[in-house]
C-alpha cells in the first residue's frame, strides 16, 4: 500500500479533523511561533496556551530545565487573559484556517464556566479543553482532577454554560488514585471527550546550588519519560469504556509523542487523536514528519485509515505487524 493513500481523517466526537495530530496546550505558543515552520491549517487542530479570566504573569525564571528523557517546566499559566485572547490571538488563528481548541483554567469552578460561555460561537473554535489537572494549579490548592466529585461539578458547570454545539474535553492528571473514576465522573457530567494526560509532577535539583532548579520548586514533567505512563492511562480508560464502566467518548492521547510509531501506539491503546507537545520545543517541524511516519506505519500494516488502528491493543484476534 502506498502511504500517501492512507486516510488520516479523524472523527473526534462531533468534529471531523483532517488528520489526528493536535498540538498540546501551550507548546505551540500563540500559534505565531509555530506558523513560521508549519501551516496551521495542515494540523488537525491547534490547542492554545491555557487562557484564564485575568492576565497572569506566571512564575519567575527559571521556568524550564532539561532532565533525562524530558523537560521539567513550571510556567505558572502566564497569559494576557480572556479579553486580550479574544481580541488579538483568536482572530489571527482563525484567519489562518486553524481549527482551535482553547485550553481554559480558573481558580474557581465559576471561572471555568464564565470562560466557556465567552468562547462559544467564536470563529475557528472547535472545542474547549478544561485544564483541570495541571501541576500549575498546585500552588493555588486547585488540582480539580484529583477528586471525582469536584471534577463532576466543574465539567457540569462548564457544560451548562457552553453552547450545546461546542465540544468540551476534560484534561486528566495521571497522578490520581483512580483515573477511570475521574474519567467516568467527567463524562457523566457531560464531557464530550477526554485529553490524557497532563504532565507528571516532578522536581530537579541544581547540581551547583543544590537547590530546586526551577524557581517555583516542583514542575510538570513532559517528554519521552512520561510516554509509558500516558499509554497506560489511555489503555486503562479505553478498557473501562469497553467494559461499560466509563461512557464511551473520544480520547485525545498525549505524552512523549515524537514519532509516527509513538502516535500509532496511542491509537492502538484507544486514542482517537493525539497531541504533540515537547517535541515542538526542539523540532517545530515535527508535526509534518510525524504525520508522514504515521502514514508509513499504517501502510506497512495494511491499514487503509487511521481509524482502523484505534483500539487495536484491545482486540483478541492475532496481532497485526508490519508486512
Amino acid at each position: 500500500m502506498d502511504p500517501q493513500d492512507v486516510d488520516l481523517t479523524a472523527p473526534f466526537g462531533p468534529v471531523l479533523l483532517p488528520n489526528p495530530l493536535v498540538t498540546a496546550a501551550g507548546c505551540g505558543g500563540t500559534g505565531r511561533e509555530l506558523a513560521r515552520f508549519v501551516p496551521l491549517d495542515a494540523l488537525g487542530a491547534v490547542t492554545t496556551r491555557t487562557v484564564m479570566p485575568e492576565p497572569r504573569a506566571g512564575h519567575p525564571a527559571p521556568r524550564a530545565v532539561a532532565v533525562p528523557a524530558g523537560v521539567l517546566t513550571a510556567l505558572g499559566l502566564p497569559g494576557p487573559g480572556i479579553d486580550a485572547f479574544v481580541e488579538h490571538e483568536l482572530p489571527w488563528l482563525a484567519e489562518r484556517g486553524a481549527r482551535v481548541v482553547v485550553s481554559v483554567a480558573g481558580q474557581r469552578i465559576e471561572e471555568f464556566a464564565t470562560l466557556a460561555a465567552r468562547l462559544g460561537g467564536l470563529p475557528g473554535v472547535v472545542g474547549l479543553e478544561l485544564n483541570i489537572g495541571g501541576p500549575a494549579h498546585a500552588d493555588l490548592g486547585l488540582v480539580f482532577a484529583a477528586n471525582p466529585a469536584i471534577s463532576y461539578d466543574l465539567v457540569r458547570a462548564v457544560r451548562r454554560a457552553a453552547p450545546a454545539d461546542l465540544p468540551v474535553y476534560a484534561k486528566l492528571a495521571p497522578d490520581v488514585l483512580s483515573i477511570t473514576d475521574i474519567a467516568a465522573a467527567c463524562v457523566q457530567a457531560g464531557a464530550d471527550g477526554l485529553s490524557m494526560i497532563n504532565t507528571l509532577p516532578g522536581l530537579e535539583i541544581d547540581p551547583v546550588t543544590l537547590r530546586p532548579a526551577l524557581a517555583a520548586g516542583p514542575g510538570g514533567l513532559s517528554g519521552p519519560a512520561v510516554r509509558p505512563v500516558a499509554l497506560r492511562c489511555v489503555h486503562q480508560v479505553r478498557a473501562a469504556m469497553l467494559a461499560g464502566r466509563v461512557p464511551e467518548v473520544p480520547v485525545l492521547g498525549m505524552g512523549g509523542i515524537r514519532t509516527g510509531r509513538d502516535a500509532l501506539a496511542f491509537a492502538a491503546a484507544g486514542a482517537s487523536a493525539f497531541a504533540v507537545g515537547s517535541a515542538l520545543l526542539h523540532d517545530p517541524t515535527a508535526p509534518l514528519r510525524i504525520l508522514d511516519e504515521l502514514r508509513t506505519e499504517l501502510a506497512a500494516r495494511g491499514l487503509a485509515a487511521f481509524t482502523d488502528a484505534v483500539g487495536l491493543a484491545h482486540r483478541t484476534d492475532p496481532p497485526r505487524g508490519p508486512r
